[in-house]
């Protein structure tokens, strides 16, 4: 299966986000493909009004499933009434999607008011409960907007997700997890966490380069990218990064 996974698109009305934003999605929408899912791993709307959710539902109206999750610029209830056609509530927005075979557990690792993340205590039972339910021979993805490792960038490093051990422990526990998905980081990057890859989604609205690239701290002049996730029938997995131009 193929998965395109975009993040941190940051919605705000103005007509860059837009632009960048769909110069990405009309890139999705004109691929021959098919592609099995596409993920949007937070931050799409700035300031997490309603008009901003408005513009990113129209946007995402893609030929493919869409799944997303909030990241710490979303607000949950408009989010919730904008993206997910539900009633407003500040409750945490996590969910579990099956889609081409897969199982996605969508969590919500946002703390209201801040900028970095963690998973509640309530999360981590419903997401170690998830994974219980779903233990066959599906492969899993768990997803979320905050990673919960050091990426040697010092900008998003401080804001990244805490609690990253009390996460490991419930991974451990669920073979079936083939790799974990984040976004908040607006890089591309990889690593392993709790003996999974961890891939993290570049930004459509910026790119946080490394300090020794010697550009900005943020760069708004890169061009956004997809990543494109393909799982194996033997659940490995491969990502492809691509610059949209």
């Amino acid at each position: 299966m193929t998965i395109a996974h975009i993040s941190d698109p940051h919605l705000d009305g103005g007509p860059r986000a837009t632009e960048r934003a769909a110069r990405v999605t009309d890139f999705l929408r004109s691929m021959p493909g098919p592609v099995d899912a596409v993920l949007v791993s937070g931050d799409i709307a700035d300031h997490g009004a309603a008009d901003e959710y408005d513009e990113a539902a129209a946007l995402l109206k893609l030929p493919y499933p869409v799944l997303t999750l909030p990241g710490n610029h979303d607000r949950r209830a408009e989010f919730r009434k904008g993206l997910l056609d539900e009633a407003a509530s500040d409750e945490e927005i996590n969910r579990v999607v099956r889609v081409g075979g897969a199982v996605f557990v969508l969590c919500d690792s946002t703390i209201p008011g801040q900028d970095d993340g963690v998973l509640t205590d309530r999360t981590l039972a419903w997401l170690d409960a998830t994974l219980a339910e779903h233990s066959g021979d599906a492969p899993v993805f768990v997803c979320f907007h905050h990673p919960p490792v050091v990426l040697h960038l010092p900008y998003v490093d401080r804001i990244r997700q805490s609690g990253e051990e009390r996460l490991a422990a419930v991974l451990e526990k669920h073979p079936q997890v083939v790799a974990v998905l984040c976004g908040h980081s607006h890089t591309a990057a990889a690593t392993t966490f709790a003996g999974r890859p961890l891939v993290v989604g570049p930004g459509i609205a910026s790119t946080v380069p490394l300090p020794l690239e010697g550009r900005p701290e943020v760069d708004f002049d890169l061009p956004p990218l997809i990543a494109f996730h393909i799982l194996d029938d033997d659940h490995r997995l491969v990502t492809h990064y691509r610059a949209i131009v």
